[in-house]
């Protein structure tokens, strides 16, 4: 006997899921929550044909000029090959150049170009209007204890000495 799903009554047995329904589990909510959020973004920033990797680098580059595909790695925290193929798009798409560090050779440093200045303003001001959607309904101080609570969160994930499993 189905219920209504597709699925076998059957299947509701077995071991203890609770706490992992989607509407409770804590990683299905921010899992949703980050896929809608893309898709905004991504809805947002269509008309200026940038995608939002090429927008969270381009933020970083608005806040220093001149970063080190590196250093973009470490500030995104984004993987070499990654950080690599975005950049090449974004100097494909005319958001970039590169230009040798004066201090080593080896090195190259991401430049805006004037293209991506002249979209600064429209692009914040996309992901601007993407978090004003995402936030509908909420006060001041909800949103101040829920980006409190975040960046908590954040924090316990990110410590490199955080110890497996629960505690």
């Amino acid at each position: 006997m189905t219920d209504g799903r597709g699925r076998d009554a059957a299947d509701d047995a077995g071991p203890d899921v609770a706490g992992l329904a989607p509407e409770a589990s804590l990683g299905f909510q921010v899992a949703h929550l980050r896929r809608l959020l893309g898709s905004e973004l991504r809805r947002q920033l269509e008309p200026y044909t940038v995608a939002p990797a090429q927008f969270a680098a381009l933020l970083e580059l608005f806040r220093r000029d001149g970063l080190t595909q590196a250093e973009l790695c470490v500030r995104l925290d984004i993987e070499q090959p990654t950080m690599a193929n975005t950049l090449t798009r974004m100097q494909r798409d005319g958001l970039v150049a590169r230009a040798p560090d004066p201090s080593d050779r080896r090195r190259s440093r991401i430049l805006l170009t004037a293209r991506a200045r002249a979209l600064e303003a429209d692009l914040t001001h996309a992901a601007r209007a993407g978090n004003t959607a995402a936030l509908r309904g909420l006060d001041d101080e909800q949103v101040d204890e829920f980006m409190r609570v975040l960046g908590i969160m954040i924090d316990n994930l990110a410590r490199q000495d955080h110890p497996p499993g629960p505690s």
